[in-house]
């Protein structure tokens, strides 16, 4: 029996799991059950303690995935999506992810960097995709997450953009400030 409990975790498509996971896994409604079992299995090296409460496969886990689980709701963003996209050009080594708190902390030598968005922009799904287990902006959106946040940011590449997803996710932030400065970008782009 406990052979096929292990099975389910490495049948998942998923790299990263809470006890919560694993307990809607096992059918298992005793908690400390399951953290018991989790204990042994990672005692004998079949599972990875990532961090409290979050567990893996092994050390070859997904860092985004990882990233949305420690705080919930959650999701990649900032400069993390921006440097993906080519918007901005200065590499940053953390992982950027908007959330309901500001935090920044190290697990396994990577640093996240959680910055708070209110809740209302938080958890509308506007201009986010949902993949590969975590939730992520597009660079639309994290150009506007960016904006909400900072005054007078730099970005090197506004090109890239698509300006129609950036002014129909804009609404959300109901913020007039925050709409005067992307069309004072959208104007300086022309």
């Amino acid at each position: 029996m406990k052979k096929t409990l292990i099975l389910d975790i490495y049948n998942s498509r998923n790299s990263v799991f809470s006890i919560k996971d694993i307990a809607l896994f096992w059918g298992e409604s005793n908690t400390e059950l399951v953290k018991m079992r989790l204990y042994r299995y990672v005692k004998a090296g079949k599972l990875y303690s990532i961090r409290k409460g979050l567990y893996a496969k092994d050390k070859n886990y997904d860092k985004y995935e990882l990233a949305t689980k420690i705080y919930t709701p959650s999701y990649i963003s900032f400069e993390t999506v921006l440097g993906r996209a080519g918007v901005t050009f200065q590499h940053y080594g953390q992982v950027f992810v908007a959330s309901y708190l500001t935090r920044k902390i190290t697990v396994d030598g990577q640093i996240y960097s959680y910055r708070k968005i209110k809740d209302s922009v938080l958890t509308n799904n506007a201009g986010i995709e949902h993949k590969n287990n975590y939730s992520i902006t597009t660079p639309e959106r994290a150009f506007l997450d960016v904006v909400y946040l900072n005054k007078n940011y730099h970005f090197d590449n506004l090109s890239i953009l698509d300006w129609n997803k950036v002014l129909e996710i804009l609404p959300i932030y109901s913020n007039k400030r925050m709409e005067k400065e992307v069309k004072s970008y959208q104007t300086r782009l022309r």
